[in-house]
């Protein structure tokens, strides 16, 4: 059987980040900066007042409490030439441009809120309630570095600098499609000898939660032909395309009987558990990747983790490998089979980690209460409690 850790590296090996594009920035959330951004100007780009009050010079209200005139407001936005003289304050409103001659701004807290004359109560120290120019980013400085991945904040600062659009790599768009006879989708009656189809509902929302655009196209039987025929009219819309079900070793397998033939996908025994069946290759004129998993529902979702995910990263430009793991003690035996590698459902707390009780890979609800993988090497077929084990966050 194939090592887990060189079926990773051929499917990362064979998988490259999509092309840049250029893009508005509100269609940018959750794709990937394929350029560093710098500011054209410093942040802010002139002293402005960080609060509703008076601006003035410190010197000036230094042995307050002191009645001052005021000469006239400042409002955010305002264009014009404002200066400040010895003895006179400016009504001053939150974002507006400090007056020359000013060098401190006393909230309107500290004072009687005057309009013609004002009473300030308390000192103000210089550079008190000012922002000054630049504080935050200075003109020239890269505020997103390429390869961050665009958030509402980062969207934020996009703006704040004046881009209007970026170059990015987009959210891969992955195409999930399940196979069998028995299913039937969720809503309708279940007749005898069916499943409700979980798979395709299940993969496609860990693809959006990877950061890729998932597209849920259903399920189709056990026909060769129904197969291929879905898969080429899905094609036209994916940058990637995830199966499940169809790979295994025995009759009424449609993925591998429809793309053995093509030879551009490989089937193969990977030494694991569960998820041993997996394919990887490529299909269509446009070379789109394919991740054939199998059916079982546990295997599928264990496989994206290991194998999917991974490339989708490589995909948004990246970096890309194995699942990030942690250190914990488990707090009952557990048992793996010689000669494969164990992902075993688990409930981590902390730096202890509880294997679920049920471990089948049908077994969908106990992965549903798991947050972790206990990883068990291939060489290890026991573990006591109390041993400390590789674990997989979920």
């Amino acid at each position: 059987m194939k090592p887990v850790d060189r079926h990773l590296a051929d499917i990362l090996a064979a998988v490259r980040p999509l092309a840049p594009l250029e893009v508005e920035i509100d269609a940018a959330l959750g794709a990937v900066l394929a350029e560093d951004v710098a500011s054209p100007v410093p942040l802010p780009p002139f002293d402005n007042s960080a609060m509703d009050g008076y601006a003035v010079r410190a010197e000036d209200v230094a042995a307050a409490p002191v009645t001052l005139p005021v000469i006239g407001d400042v409002a955010a936005g305002d264009g014009g030439l404002n200066a400040l003289g010895p003895g006179l304050v400016t009504r001053i409103m939150t974002g507006a441009p400090l007056p020359t001659g000013a060098d401190a701004v006393v909230p309107v807290e500290w004072t009687d809120g005057g309009t013609a004359r004002v009473r300030i109560d308390r000192p103000a120290p210089p550079g008190n309630a000012i922002r000054r120019a630049g504080e935050d980013v200075r003109a020239g400085d890269v505020v997103l570095r390429e390869g961050t991945r665009i958030g509402p904040a980062q969207i934020g600062i996009l703006a704040g600098v004046g881009r209007r659009r970026v170059r990015v790599r987009p959210r891969p768009r992955v195409v999930v499609l399940s196979t069998g006879a028995e299913l039937a989708e969720p809503g309708t009656p279940l007749g005898a000898g069916r499943i409700w189809e979980s798979n395709s509902f299940m993969l496609t929302a860990a693809v959006r939660e990877a950061g890729a655009e998932g597209f849920r196209a259903g399920s189709v039987t056990d026909d060769p032909k129904e197969f291929l025929d879905t898969l080429d009219a899905q094609l036209v819309r994916a940058d990637a395309v995830i199966t499940s079900g169809g790979v295994s070793m025995g009759a009424y397998e449609p993925v591998k009987e429809a793309l053995s033939p093509l030879g551009t996908v490989t089937f193969e025994k990977v030494a694991m558990q569960p998820g041993m069946p997996q394919g990887f290759g490529v299909v269509g004129p446009d070379q789109v990747p394919i991740f054939t998993l199998p059916g079982n529902p546990v295997s599928s979702f264990v496989s994206f983790v290991l194998f999917v995910k991974p490339a989708l990263r490589v995909m948004q430009g990246l970096p890309a490998g194995p699942p990030a793991t942690v250190r914990a003690t488990v707090t009952a035996p557990v048992r793996s089979p010689a000669g494969k590698r164990s992902y075993l459902r688990a409930v981590l707390t902390g730096d202890t980690v509880a294997p679920v009780t049920r471990q089948g890979s049908h077994q969908l609800a106990a992965l549903a209460g798991a947050n972790a993988l206990i990883v068990v090497p291939e060489d290890v077929t026991s573990l006591p409690e109390g041993s400390e084990v590789e674990v997989i966050p979920l």
